[in-house]
């Protein structure tokens, strides 16, 4: 999600030939101070497909969802990631985001003082402002209100959260149903999850669930990042990918999110893989 407008320059020279909306080709990401924990990472996710990325804890997933996204604490020393046939290595988050990327937060931060409706308004035009060439568009505020509260009925988002500070003093299943609002309203071609069904109870992880399969679709897919095969029950993957050590291991259909659920990821672990990546999520 972006902090702010910023146009788009991605150089005409980093345009190739586009397999899948978003490609991700060996891609290697170490902290600050080294640590590689990302390790050769391929993946290719269109619109109108979910994928899920499973993993246990300490394998990398966060990792990867937030360099995916341009964290700055997360260096890539190798390989690339395109979206819409363009590298975005060289762009920061929030012209990722602005291209179509959109991340949901694991435990998303609140911001007192922001409402929900102004945070949503804001984002919309600086996304509009870059579209545009860098000239100011913002939307008309009819339609703004009407798309909001259409989207905030469809995704059983509480009318009065709208004009609450964000994320301040929500539950956790309130916090999720605004990222989920905000997937709505910003309309991203590409959305990952990082663990949108962490500190869940059933019911809000169902509304959730069903936010997400509403979205998805010819104009948007999803990378779904999770521990657990629970959110999977609701949001049926395309495609299934484990993840271990800062690898895919193994990859294949929803059958595969079952098998690790009845069997655990002990079967997929390399010999040496183990704890290597003890300390990331």
């Amino acid at each position: 999600m972006g902090s702010g407008p910023c146009v788009d320059n991605a150089p005409t020279r980093n345009r190739r030939t586009l397999v899948a909306l978003l490609e991700i080709t060996n891609l290697h990401v170490a902290l600050e101070d080294g640590t590689e924990i990302v390790k050769g990472v391929d993946l290719a996710v269109d619109t109108n497909s979910k994928h899920a990325i499973m993993g246990p804890n300490g394998s990398g997933k966060s990792t990867l969802a937030y360099a995916l996204m341009g964290h700055p604490a997360y260096e890539i020393t190798e390989g690339d990631i395109v979206l819409d046939g363009v590298s975005l290595l060289d762009l920061e988050a929030d012209a990722r985001a602005q291209r179509g990327l959109f991340l949901a937060f694991q435990y998303p931060h609140a911001i007192p003082g922001v409402t929900v409706t102004s945070f949503l308004r804001s984002a919309i035009n600086a996304k509009r402002k870059a579209a545009n060439g860098g000239e100011d568009d913002p939307v008309p505020v009819k339609e703004f209100r009407t798309e909001l509260l259409g989207a905030m009925e469809d995704l059983r988002v509480p009318r009065e959260l709208a004009q609450r500070y964000l994320n301040d003093g929500f539950s956790g299943g309130e916090k999720k149903r605004v990222e989920i609002l905000q997937m709505a309203m910003l309309k991203p071609r590409i959305a990952i999850l990082d663990e949108t069904d962490s500190g869940l109870d059933i019911d809000a992880l169902r509304i959730v669930a069903e936010g997400v399969n509403q979205l998805v679709g010819p104009e948007m897919g999803a990378l779904v990042i999770t521990h657990y095969q629970r959110i999977l029950n609701y949001v049926t993957p395309d495609h299934v990918h484990v993840f271990v050590g800062g690898r895919v291991v193994a990859s294949g259909g929803a059958e595969l999110a079952h098998q690790l659920e009845a069997e655990g990821y002990e079967a997929f672990i390399p010999a040496g893989v183990a704890g290597e990546a003890e300390g990331t999520a």
